[in-house]
């Protein structure tokens, strides 16, 4: 398969189309946005007609079933898994280097904690792709790496083995690493997995605190109540995009039992505060 993400491929027409507001369209040259996307995976086709966009200053969640897309759409963005046709386009560029320049969160399970290293050095080699592989840090390195440790309020850590760290500090550190990179747009993959509710909360908080500063945050999570609560806009996905919205928006039982094929009578729509129209 050849990635074609530079050019206009066309779209299929599988989902509704994504709305954005003036006030958000304003931004999303500081952010990140998806025009029919479609990726296919050992000749299965996995993700078509995906719209997304995350202007600066949201924190966006992805969130779908099992299977739905998601990991694979954030492997999509950043370059690691071709994609069929589409557009992608990062700080309203869609060149290759753009997109090297997207801070990235994986799963905490993804990194080797037992390697004996430092919270300083992980969060240092966050800038490996600005340095080039075999080359020494220079003083701007070691200043964005101070910069993201202050960011994720890891400073005071900082010469800890990762291996002494708890969950949550963690979770902190690949944070951290992926911010050394000063990023515009930063994807975070499942970040909450694992970790108890004042964790989360505290993650949470750091993530609004991103935001703010104007950049773009996306977010899946399996935690569909919390999402309801956290996110300024959520996609429901599920191979496409089965809706999206704001979070008071998205109050119609139908799209979560088309998304996640949800029973009519489940106690999970009750949770999720949605119902019937």
């Amino acid at each position: 398969m050849t990635e074609t993400t530079d050019t206009w491929n066309g779209r299929a027409d599988t989902g509704p189309a994504v709305e954005t507001s003036a006030e958000e369209a304003v931004h999303l040259s500081d952010g990140l946005q998806v025009e029919g996307l479609a990726v296919d995976l050992g000749g299965r086709p996995v993700l078509r007609g995906v719209d997304l966009s995350v202007a600066g200053g949201e924190l966006v969640g992805l969130i779908g079933p099992n299977g739905a897309g998601k990991t694979t759409l954030i492997r999509s963005v950043l370059g690691l898994t071709p994609v069929r046709e589409g557009h992608i386009t990062v700080e309203g560029q869609a060149n290759t280097r753009a997109r090297r320049g997207i801070g990235y969160v994986p799963q905490r399970h993804e990194f080797a904690w037992d390697f004996p290293i430092s919270v300083h050095d992980v969060v240092l080699s966050g800038r490996v792709g600005t340095i080039g592989w075999f080359r020494r840090a220079g003083v701007e390195d070691y200043r964005a790496t101070r910069e993201a440790l202050d960011l994720a309020d890891m400073t005071h850590l900082k010469d800890r083995p990762v291996g002494q760290l708890s969950g949550g500090q963690r979770q902190r550190v690949l944070v951290a690493r992926a911010l050394a990179l000063r990023p515009q747009v930063l994807l975070l993959d499942e970040p909450f997995t694992g970790l108890d509710i004042p964790t989360q909360e505290l993650l949470t908080d750091l993530f609004r605190d991103l935001a703010s500063q104007g950049r773009a945050l996306l977010m899946t999570t399996h935690d569909l109540a919390g999402a309801m609560h956290t996110f300024d806009r959520l996609y429901l996905i599920n191979a496409s995009v089965v809706a999206s919205g704001r979070p008071g928006d998205l109050r119609d039982a139908e799209i979560w039992t088309r998304a996640f094929g949800f029973r009519e009578d489940s106690p999970l729509l009750n949770a999720l505060g949605v119902k019937d129209v």
